[in-house]
């Protein structure tokens, strides 16, 4: 199957949000993390059985990186997403945010309840707890994201995910477009990455699961039970021995659970 590219103005037409499309099926919206959008196997099983569809944040897109200019706080943010999702035509698609994107996904429930019909979210950030603080992967040593990320960095999974591009003029660009992607994403982030979430998740009204990676050395696991006591009956599902990303890191486990979530 092959990704389409979908370019979306929003914002009055000063973003231009380009979405990522593939598969056949009912719709389903992804919200990728931090770092920006890449497709990985966890994306391509979901696009054999869901039309999977994946907007790039305001500047992470290679190519159009000053959109994030347009941006000025994550209210707007919110609304440029909500934006995109209704030019696409998708009328409460099912969607899956991780990360940075599970945070985004929650916004986006939050502020407009019946935008999607169940929501996944992995390992989310957007909410603060003085005892278990999130860790700043911006000010991060970039040999500790390693750690930071997966349980086990030493694994094919992680080491696939973490490969830098053999070509040297390549890989000075995929790092140059991660940077800027951190950076883009990071001003809505910090310095504290709660901007008032924990005040909204009571009008969450579609049906959530709560997935997180037991060891998660970013976002500690701790948080999975504060966030499905604010959302009402969500779910929560703790993945073992797994660090930050549980489709990536515990692949088969993830989708063991994602799978009839999203076909229920």
């Amino acid at each position: 199957m092959i990704v389409e590219n979908l370019k979306v103005p929003a914002w009055g037409g000063l973003v231009t949000i380009n979405v990522q499309v593939k598969g056949q099926g009912p719709d389903l919206i992804y919200f990728h993390p931090a770092a920006g959008m890449a497709w990985d196997p966890f994306l391509d099983e979901l696009a054999r059985s869901y039309r999977v569809h994946a907007p790039e944040f305001p500047g992470t897109t290679p190519g159009n990186p000053y959109d994030i200019h347009k941006v000025d706080c994550l209210p707007d943010a919110v609304l440029i997403y909500e934006e995109a999702i209704r030019a696409l035509g998708l009328k409460q698609p099912l969607a899956i945010g991780q990360s940075f994107g599970g945070m985004i996904a929650l916004e986006l429930a939050s502020s407009y309840p019946d935008i999607f019909s169940r929501l996944i979210v992995l390992d989310p950030i957007g909410l603060w707890k003085p005892s278990h603080p999130v860790t700043n992967w911006i000010e991060a040593a970039p040999a500790d994201l390693p750690k930071i990320l997966f349980k086990d960095p030493a694994s094919s999974a992680a080491q696939a995910m973490l490969a830098v591009p053999d070509d040297p003029e390549t890989a000075v660009l995929a790092t140059a477009q991660l940077i800027w992607n951190l950076g883009a994403t990071g001003k809505f982030v910090w310095p504290i990455p709660e901007k008032g979430l924990s005040k909204r998740l009571h009008r969450v009204k579609a049906p959530v699961l709560i997935v997180w990676g037991e060891d998660d050395a970013l976002i500690s696991s701790a948080y999975a039970a504060d966030l499905g006591r604010q959302i009402a009956g969500s779910r929560v599902e703790i993945v073992k021995d797994c660090g930050h990303i549980p489709q990536v890191e515990k692949h088969d486990d993830t989708m063991a659970i994602v799978r009839p979530f999203l076909a229920a």
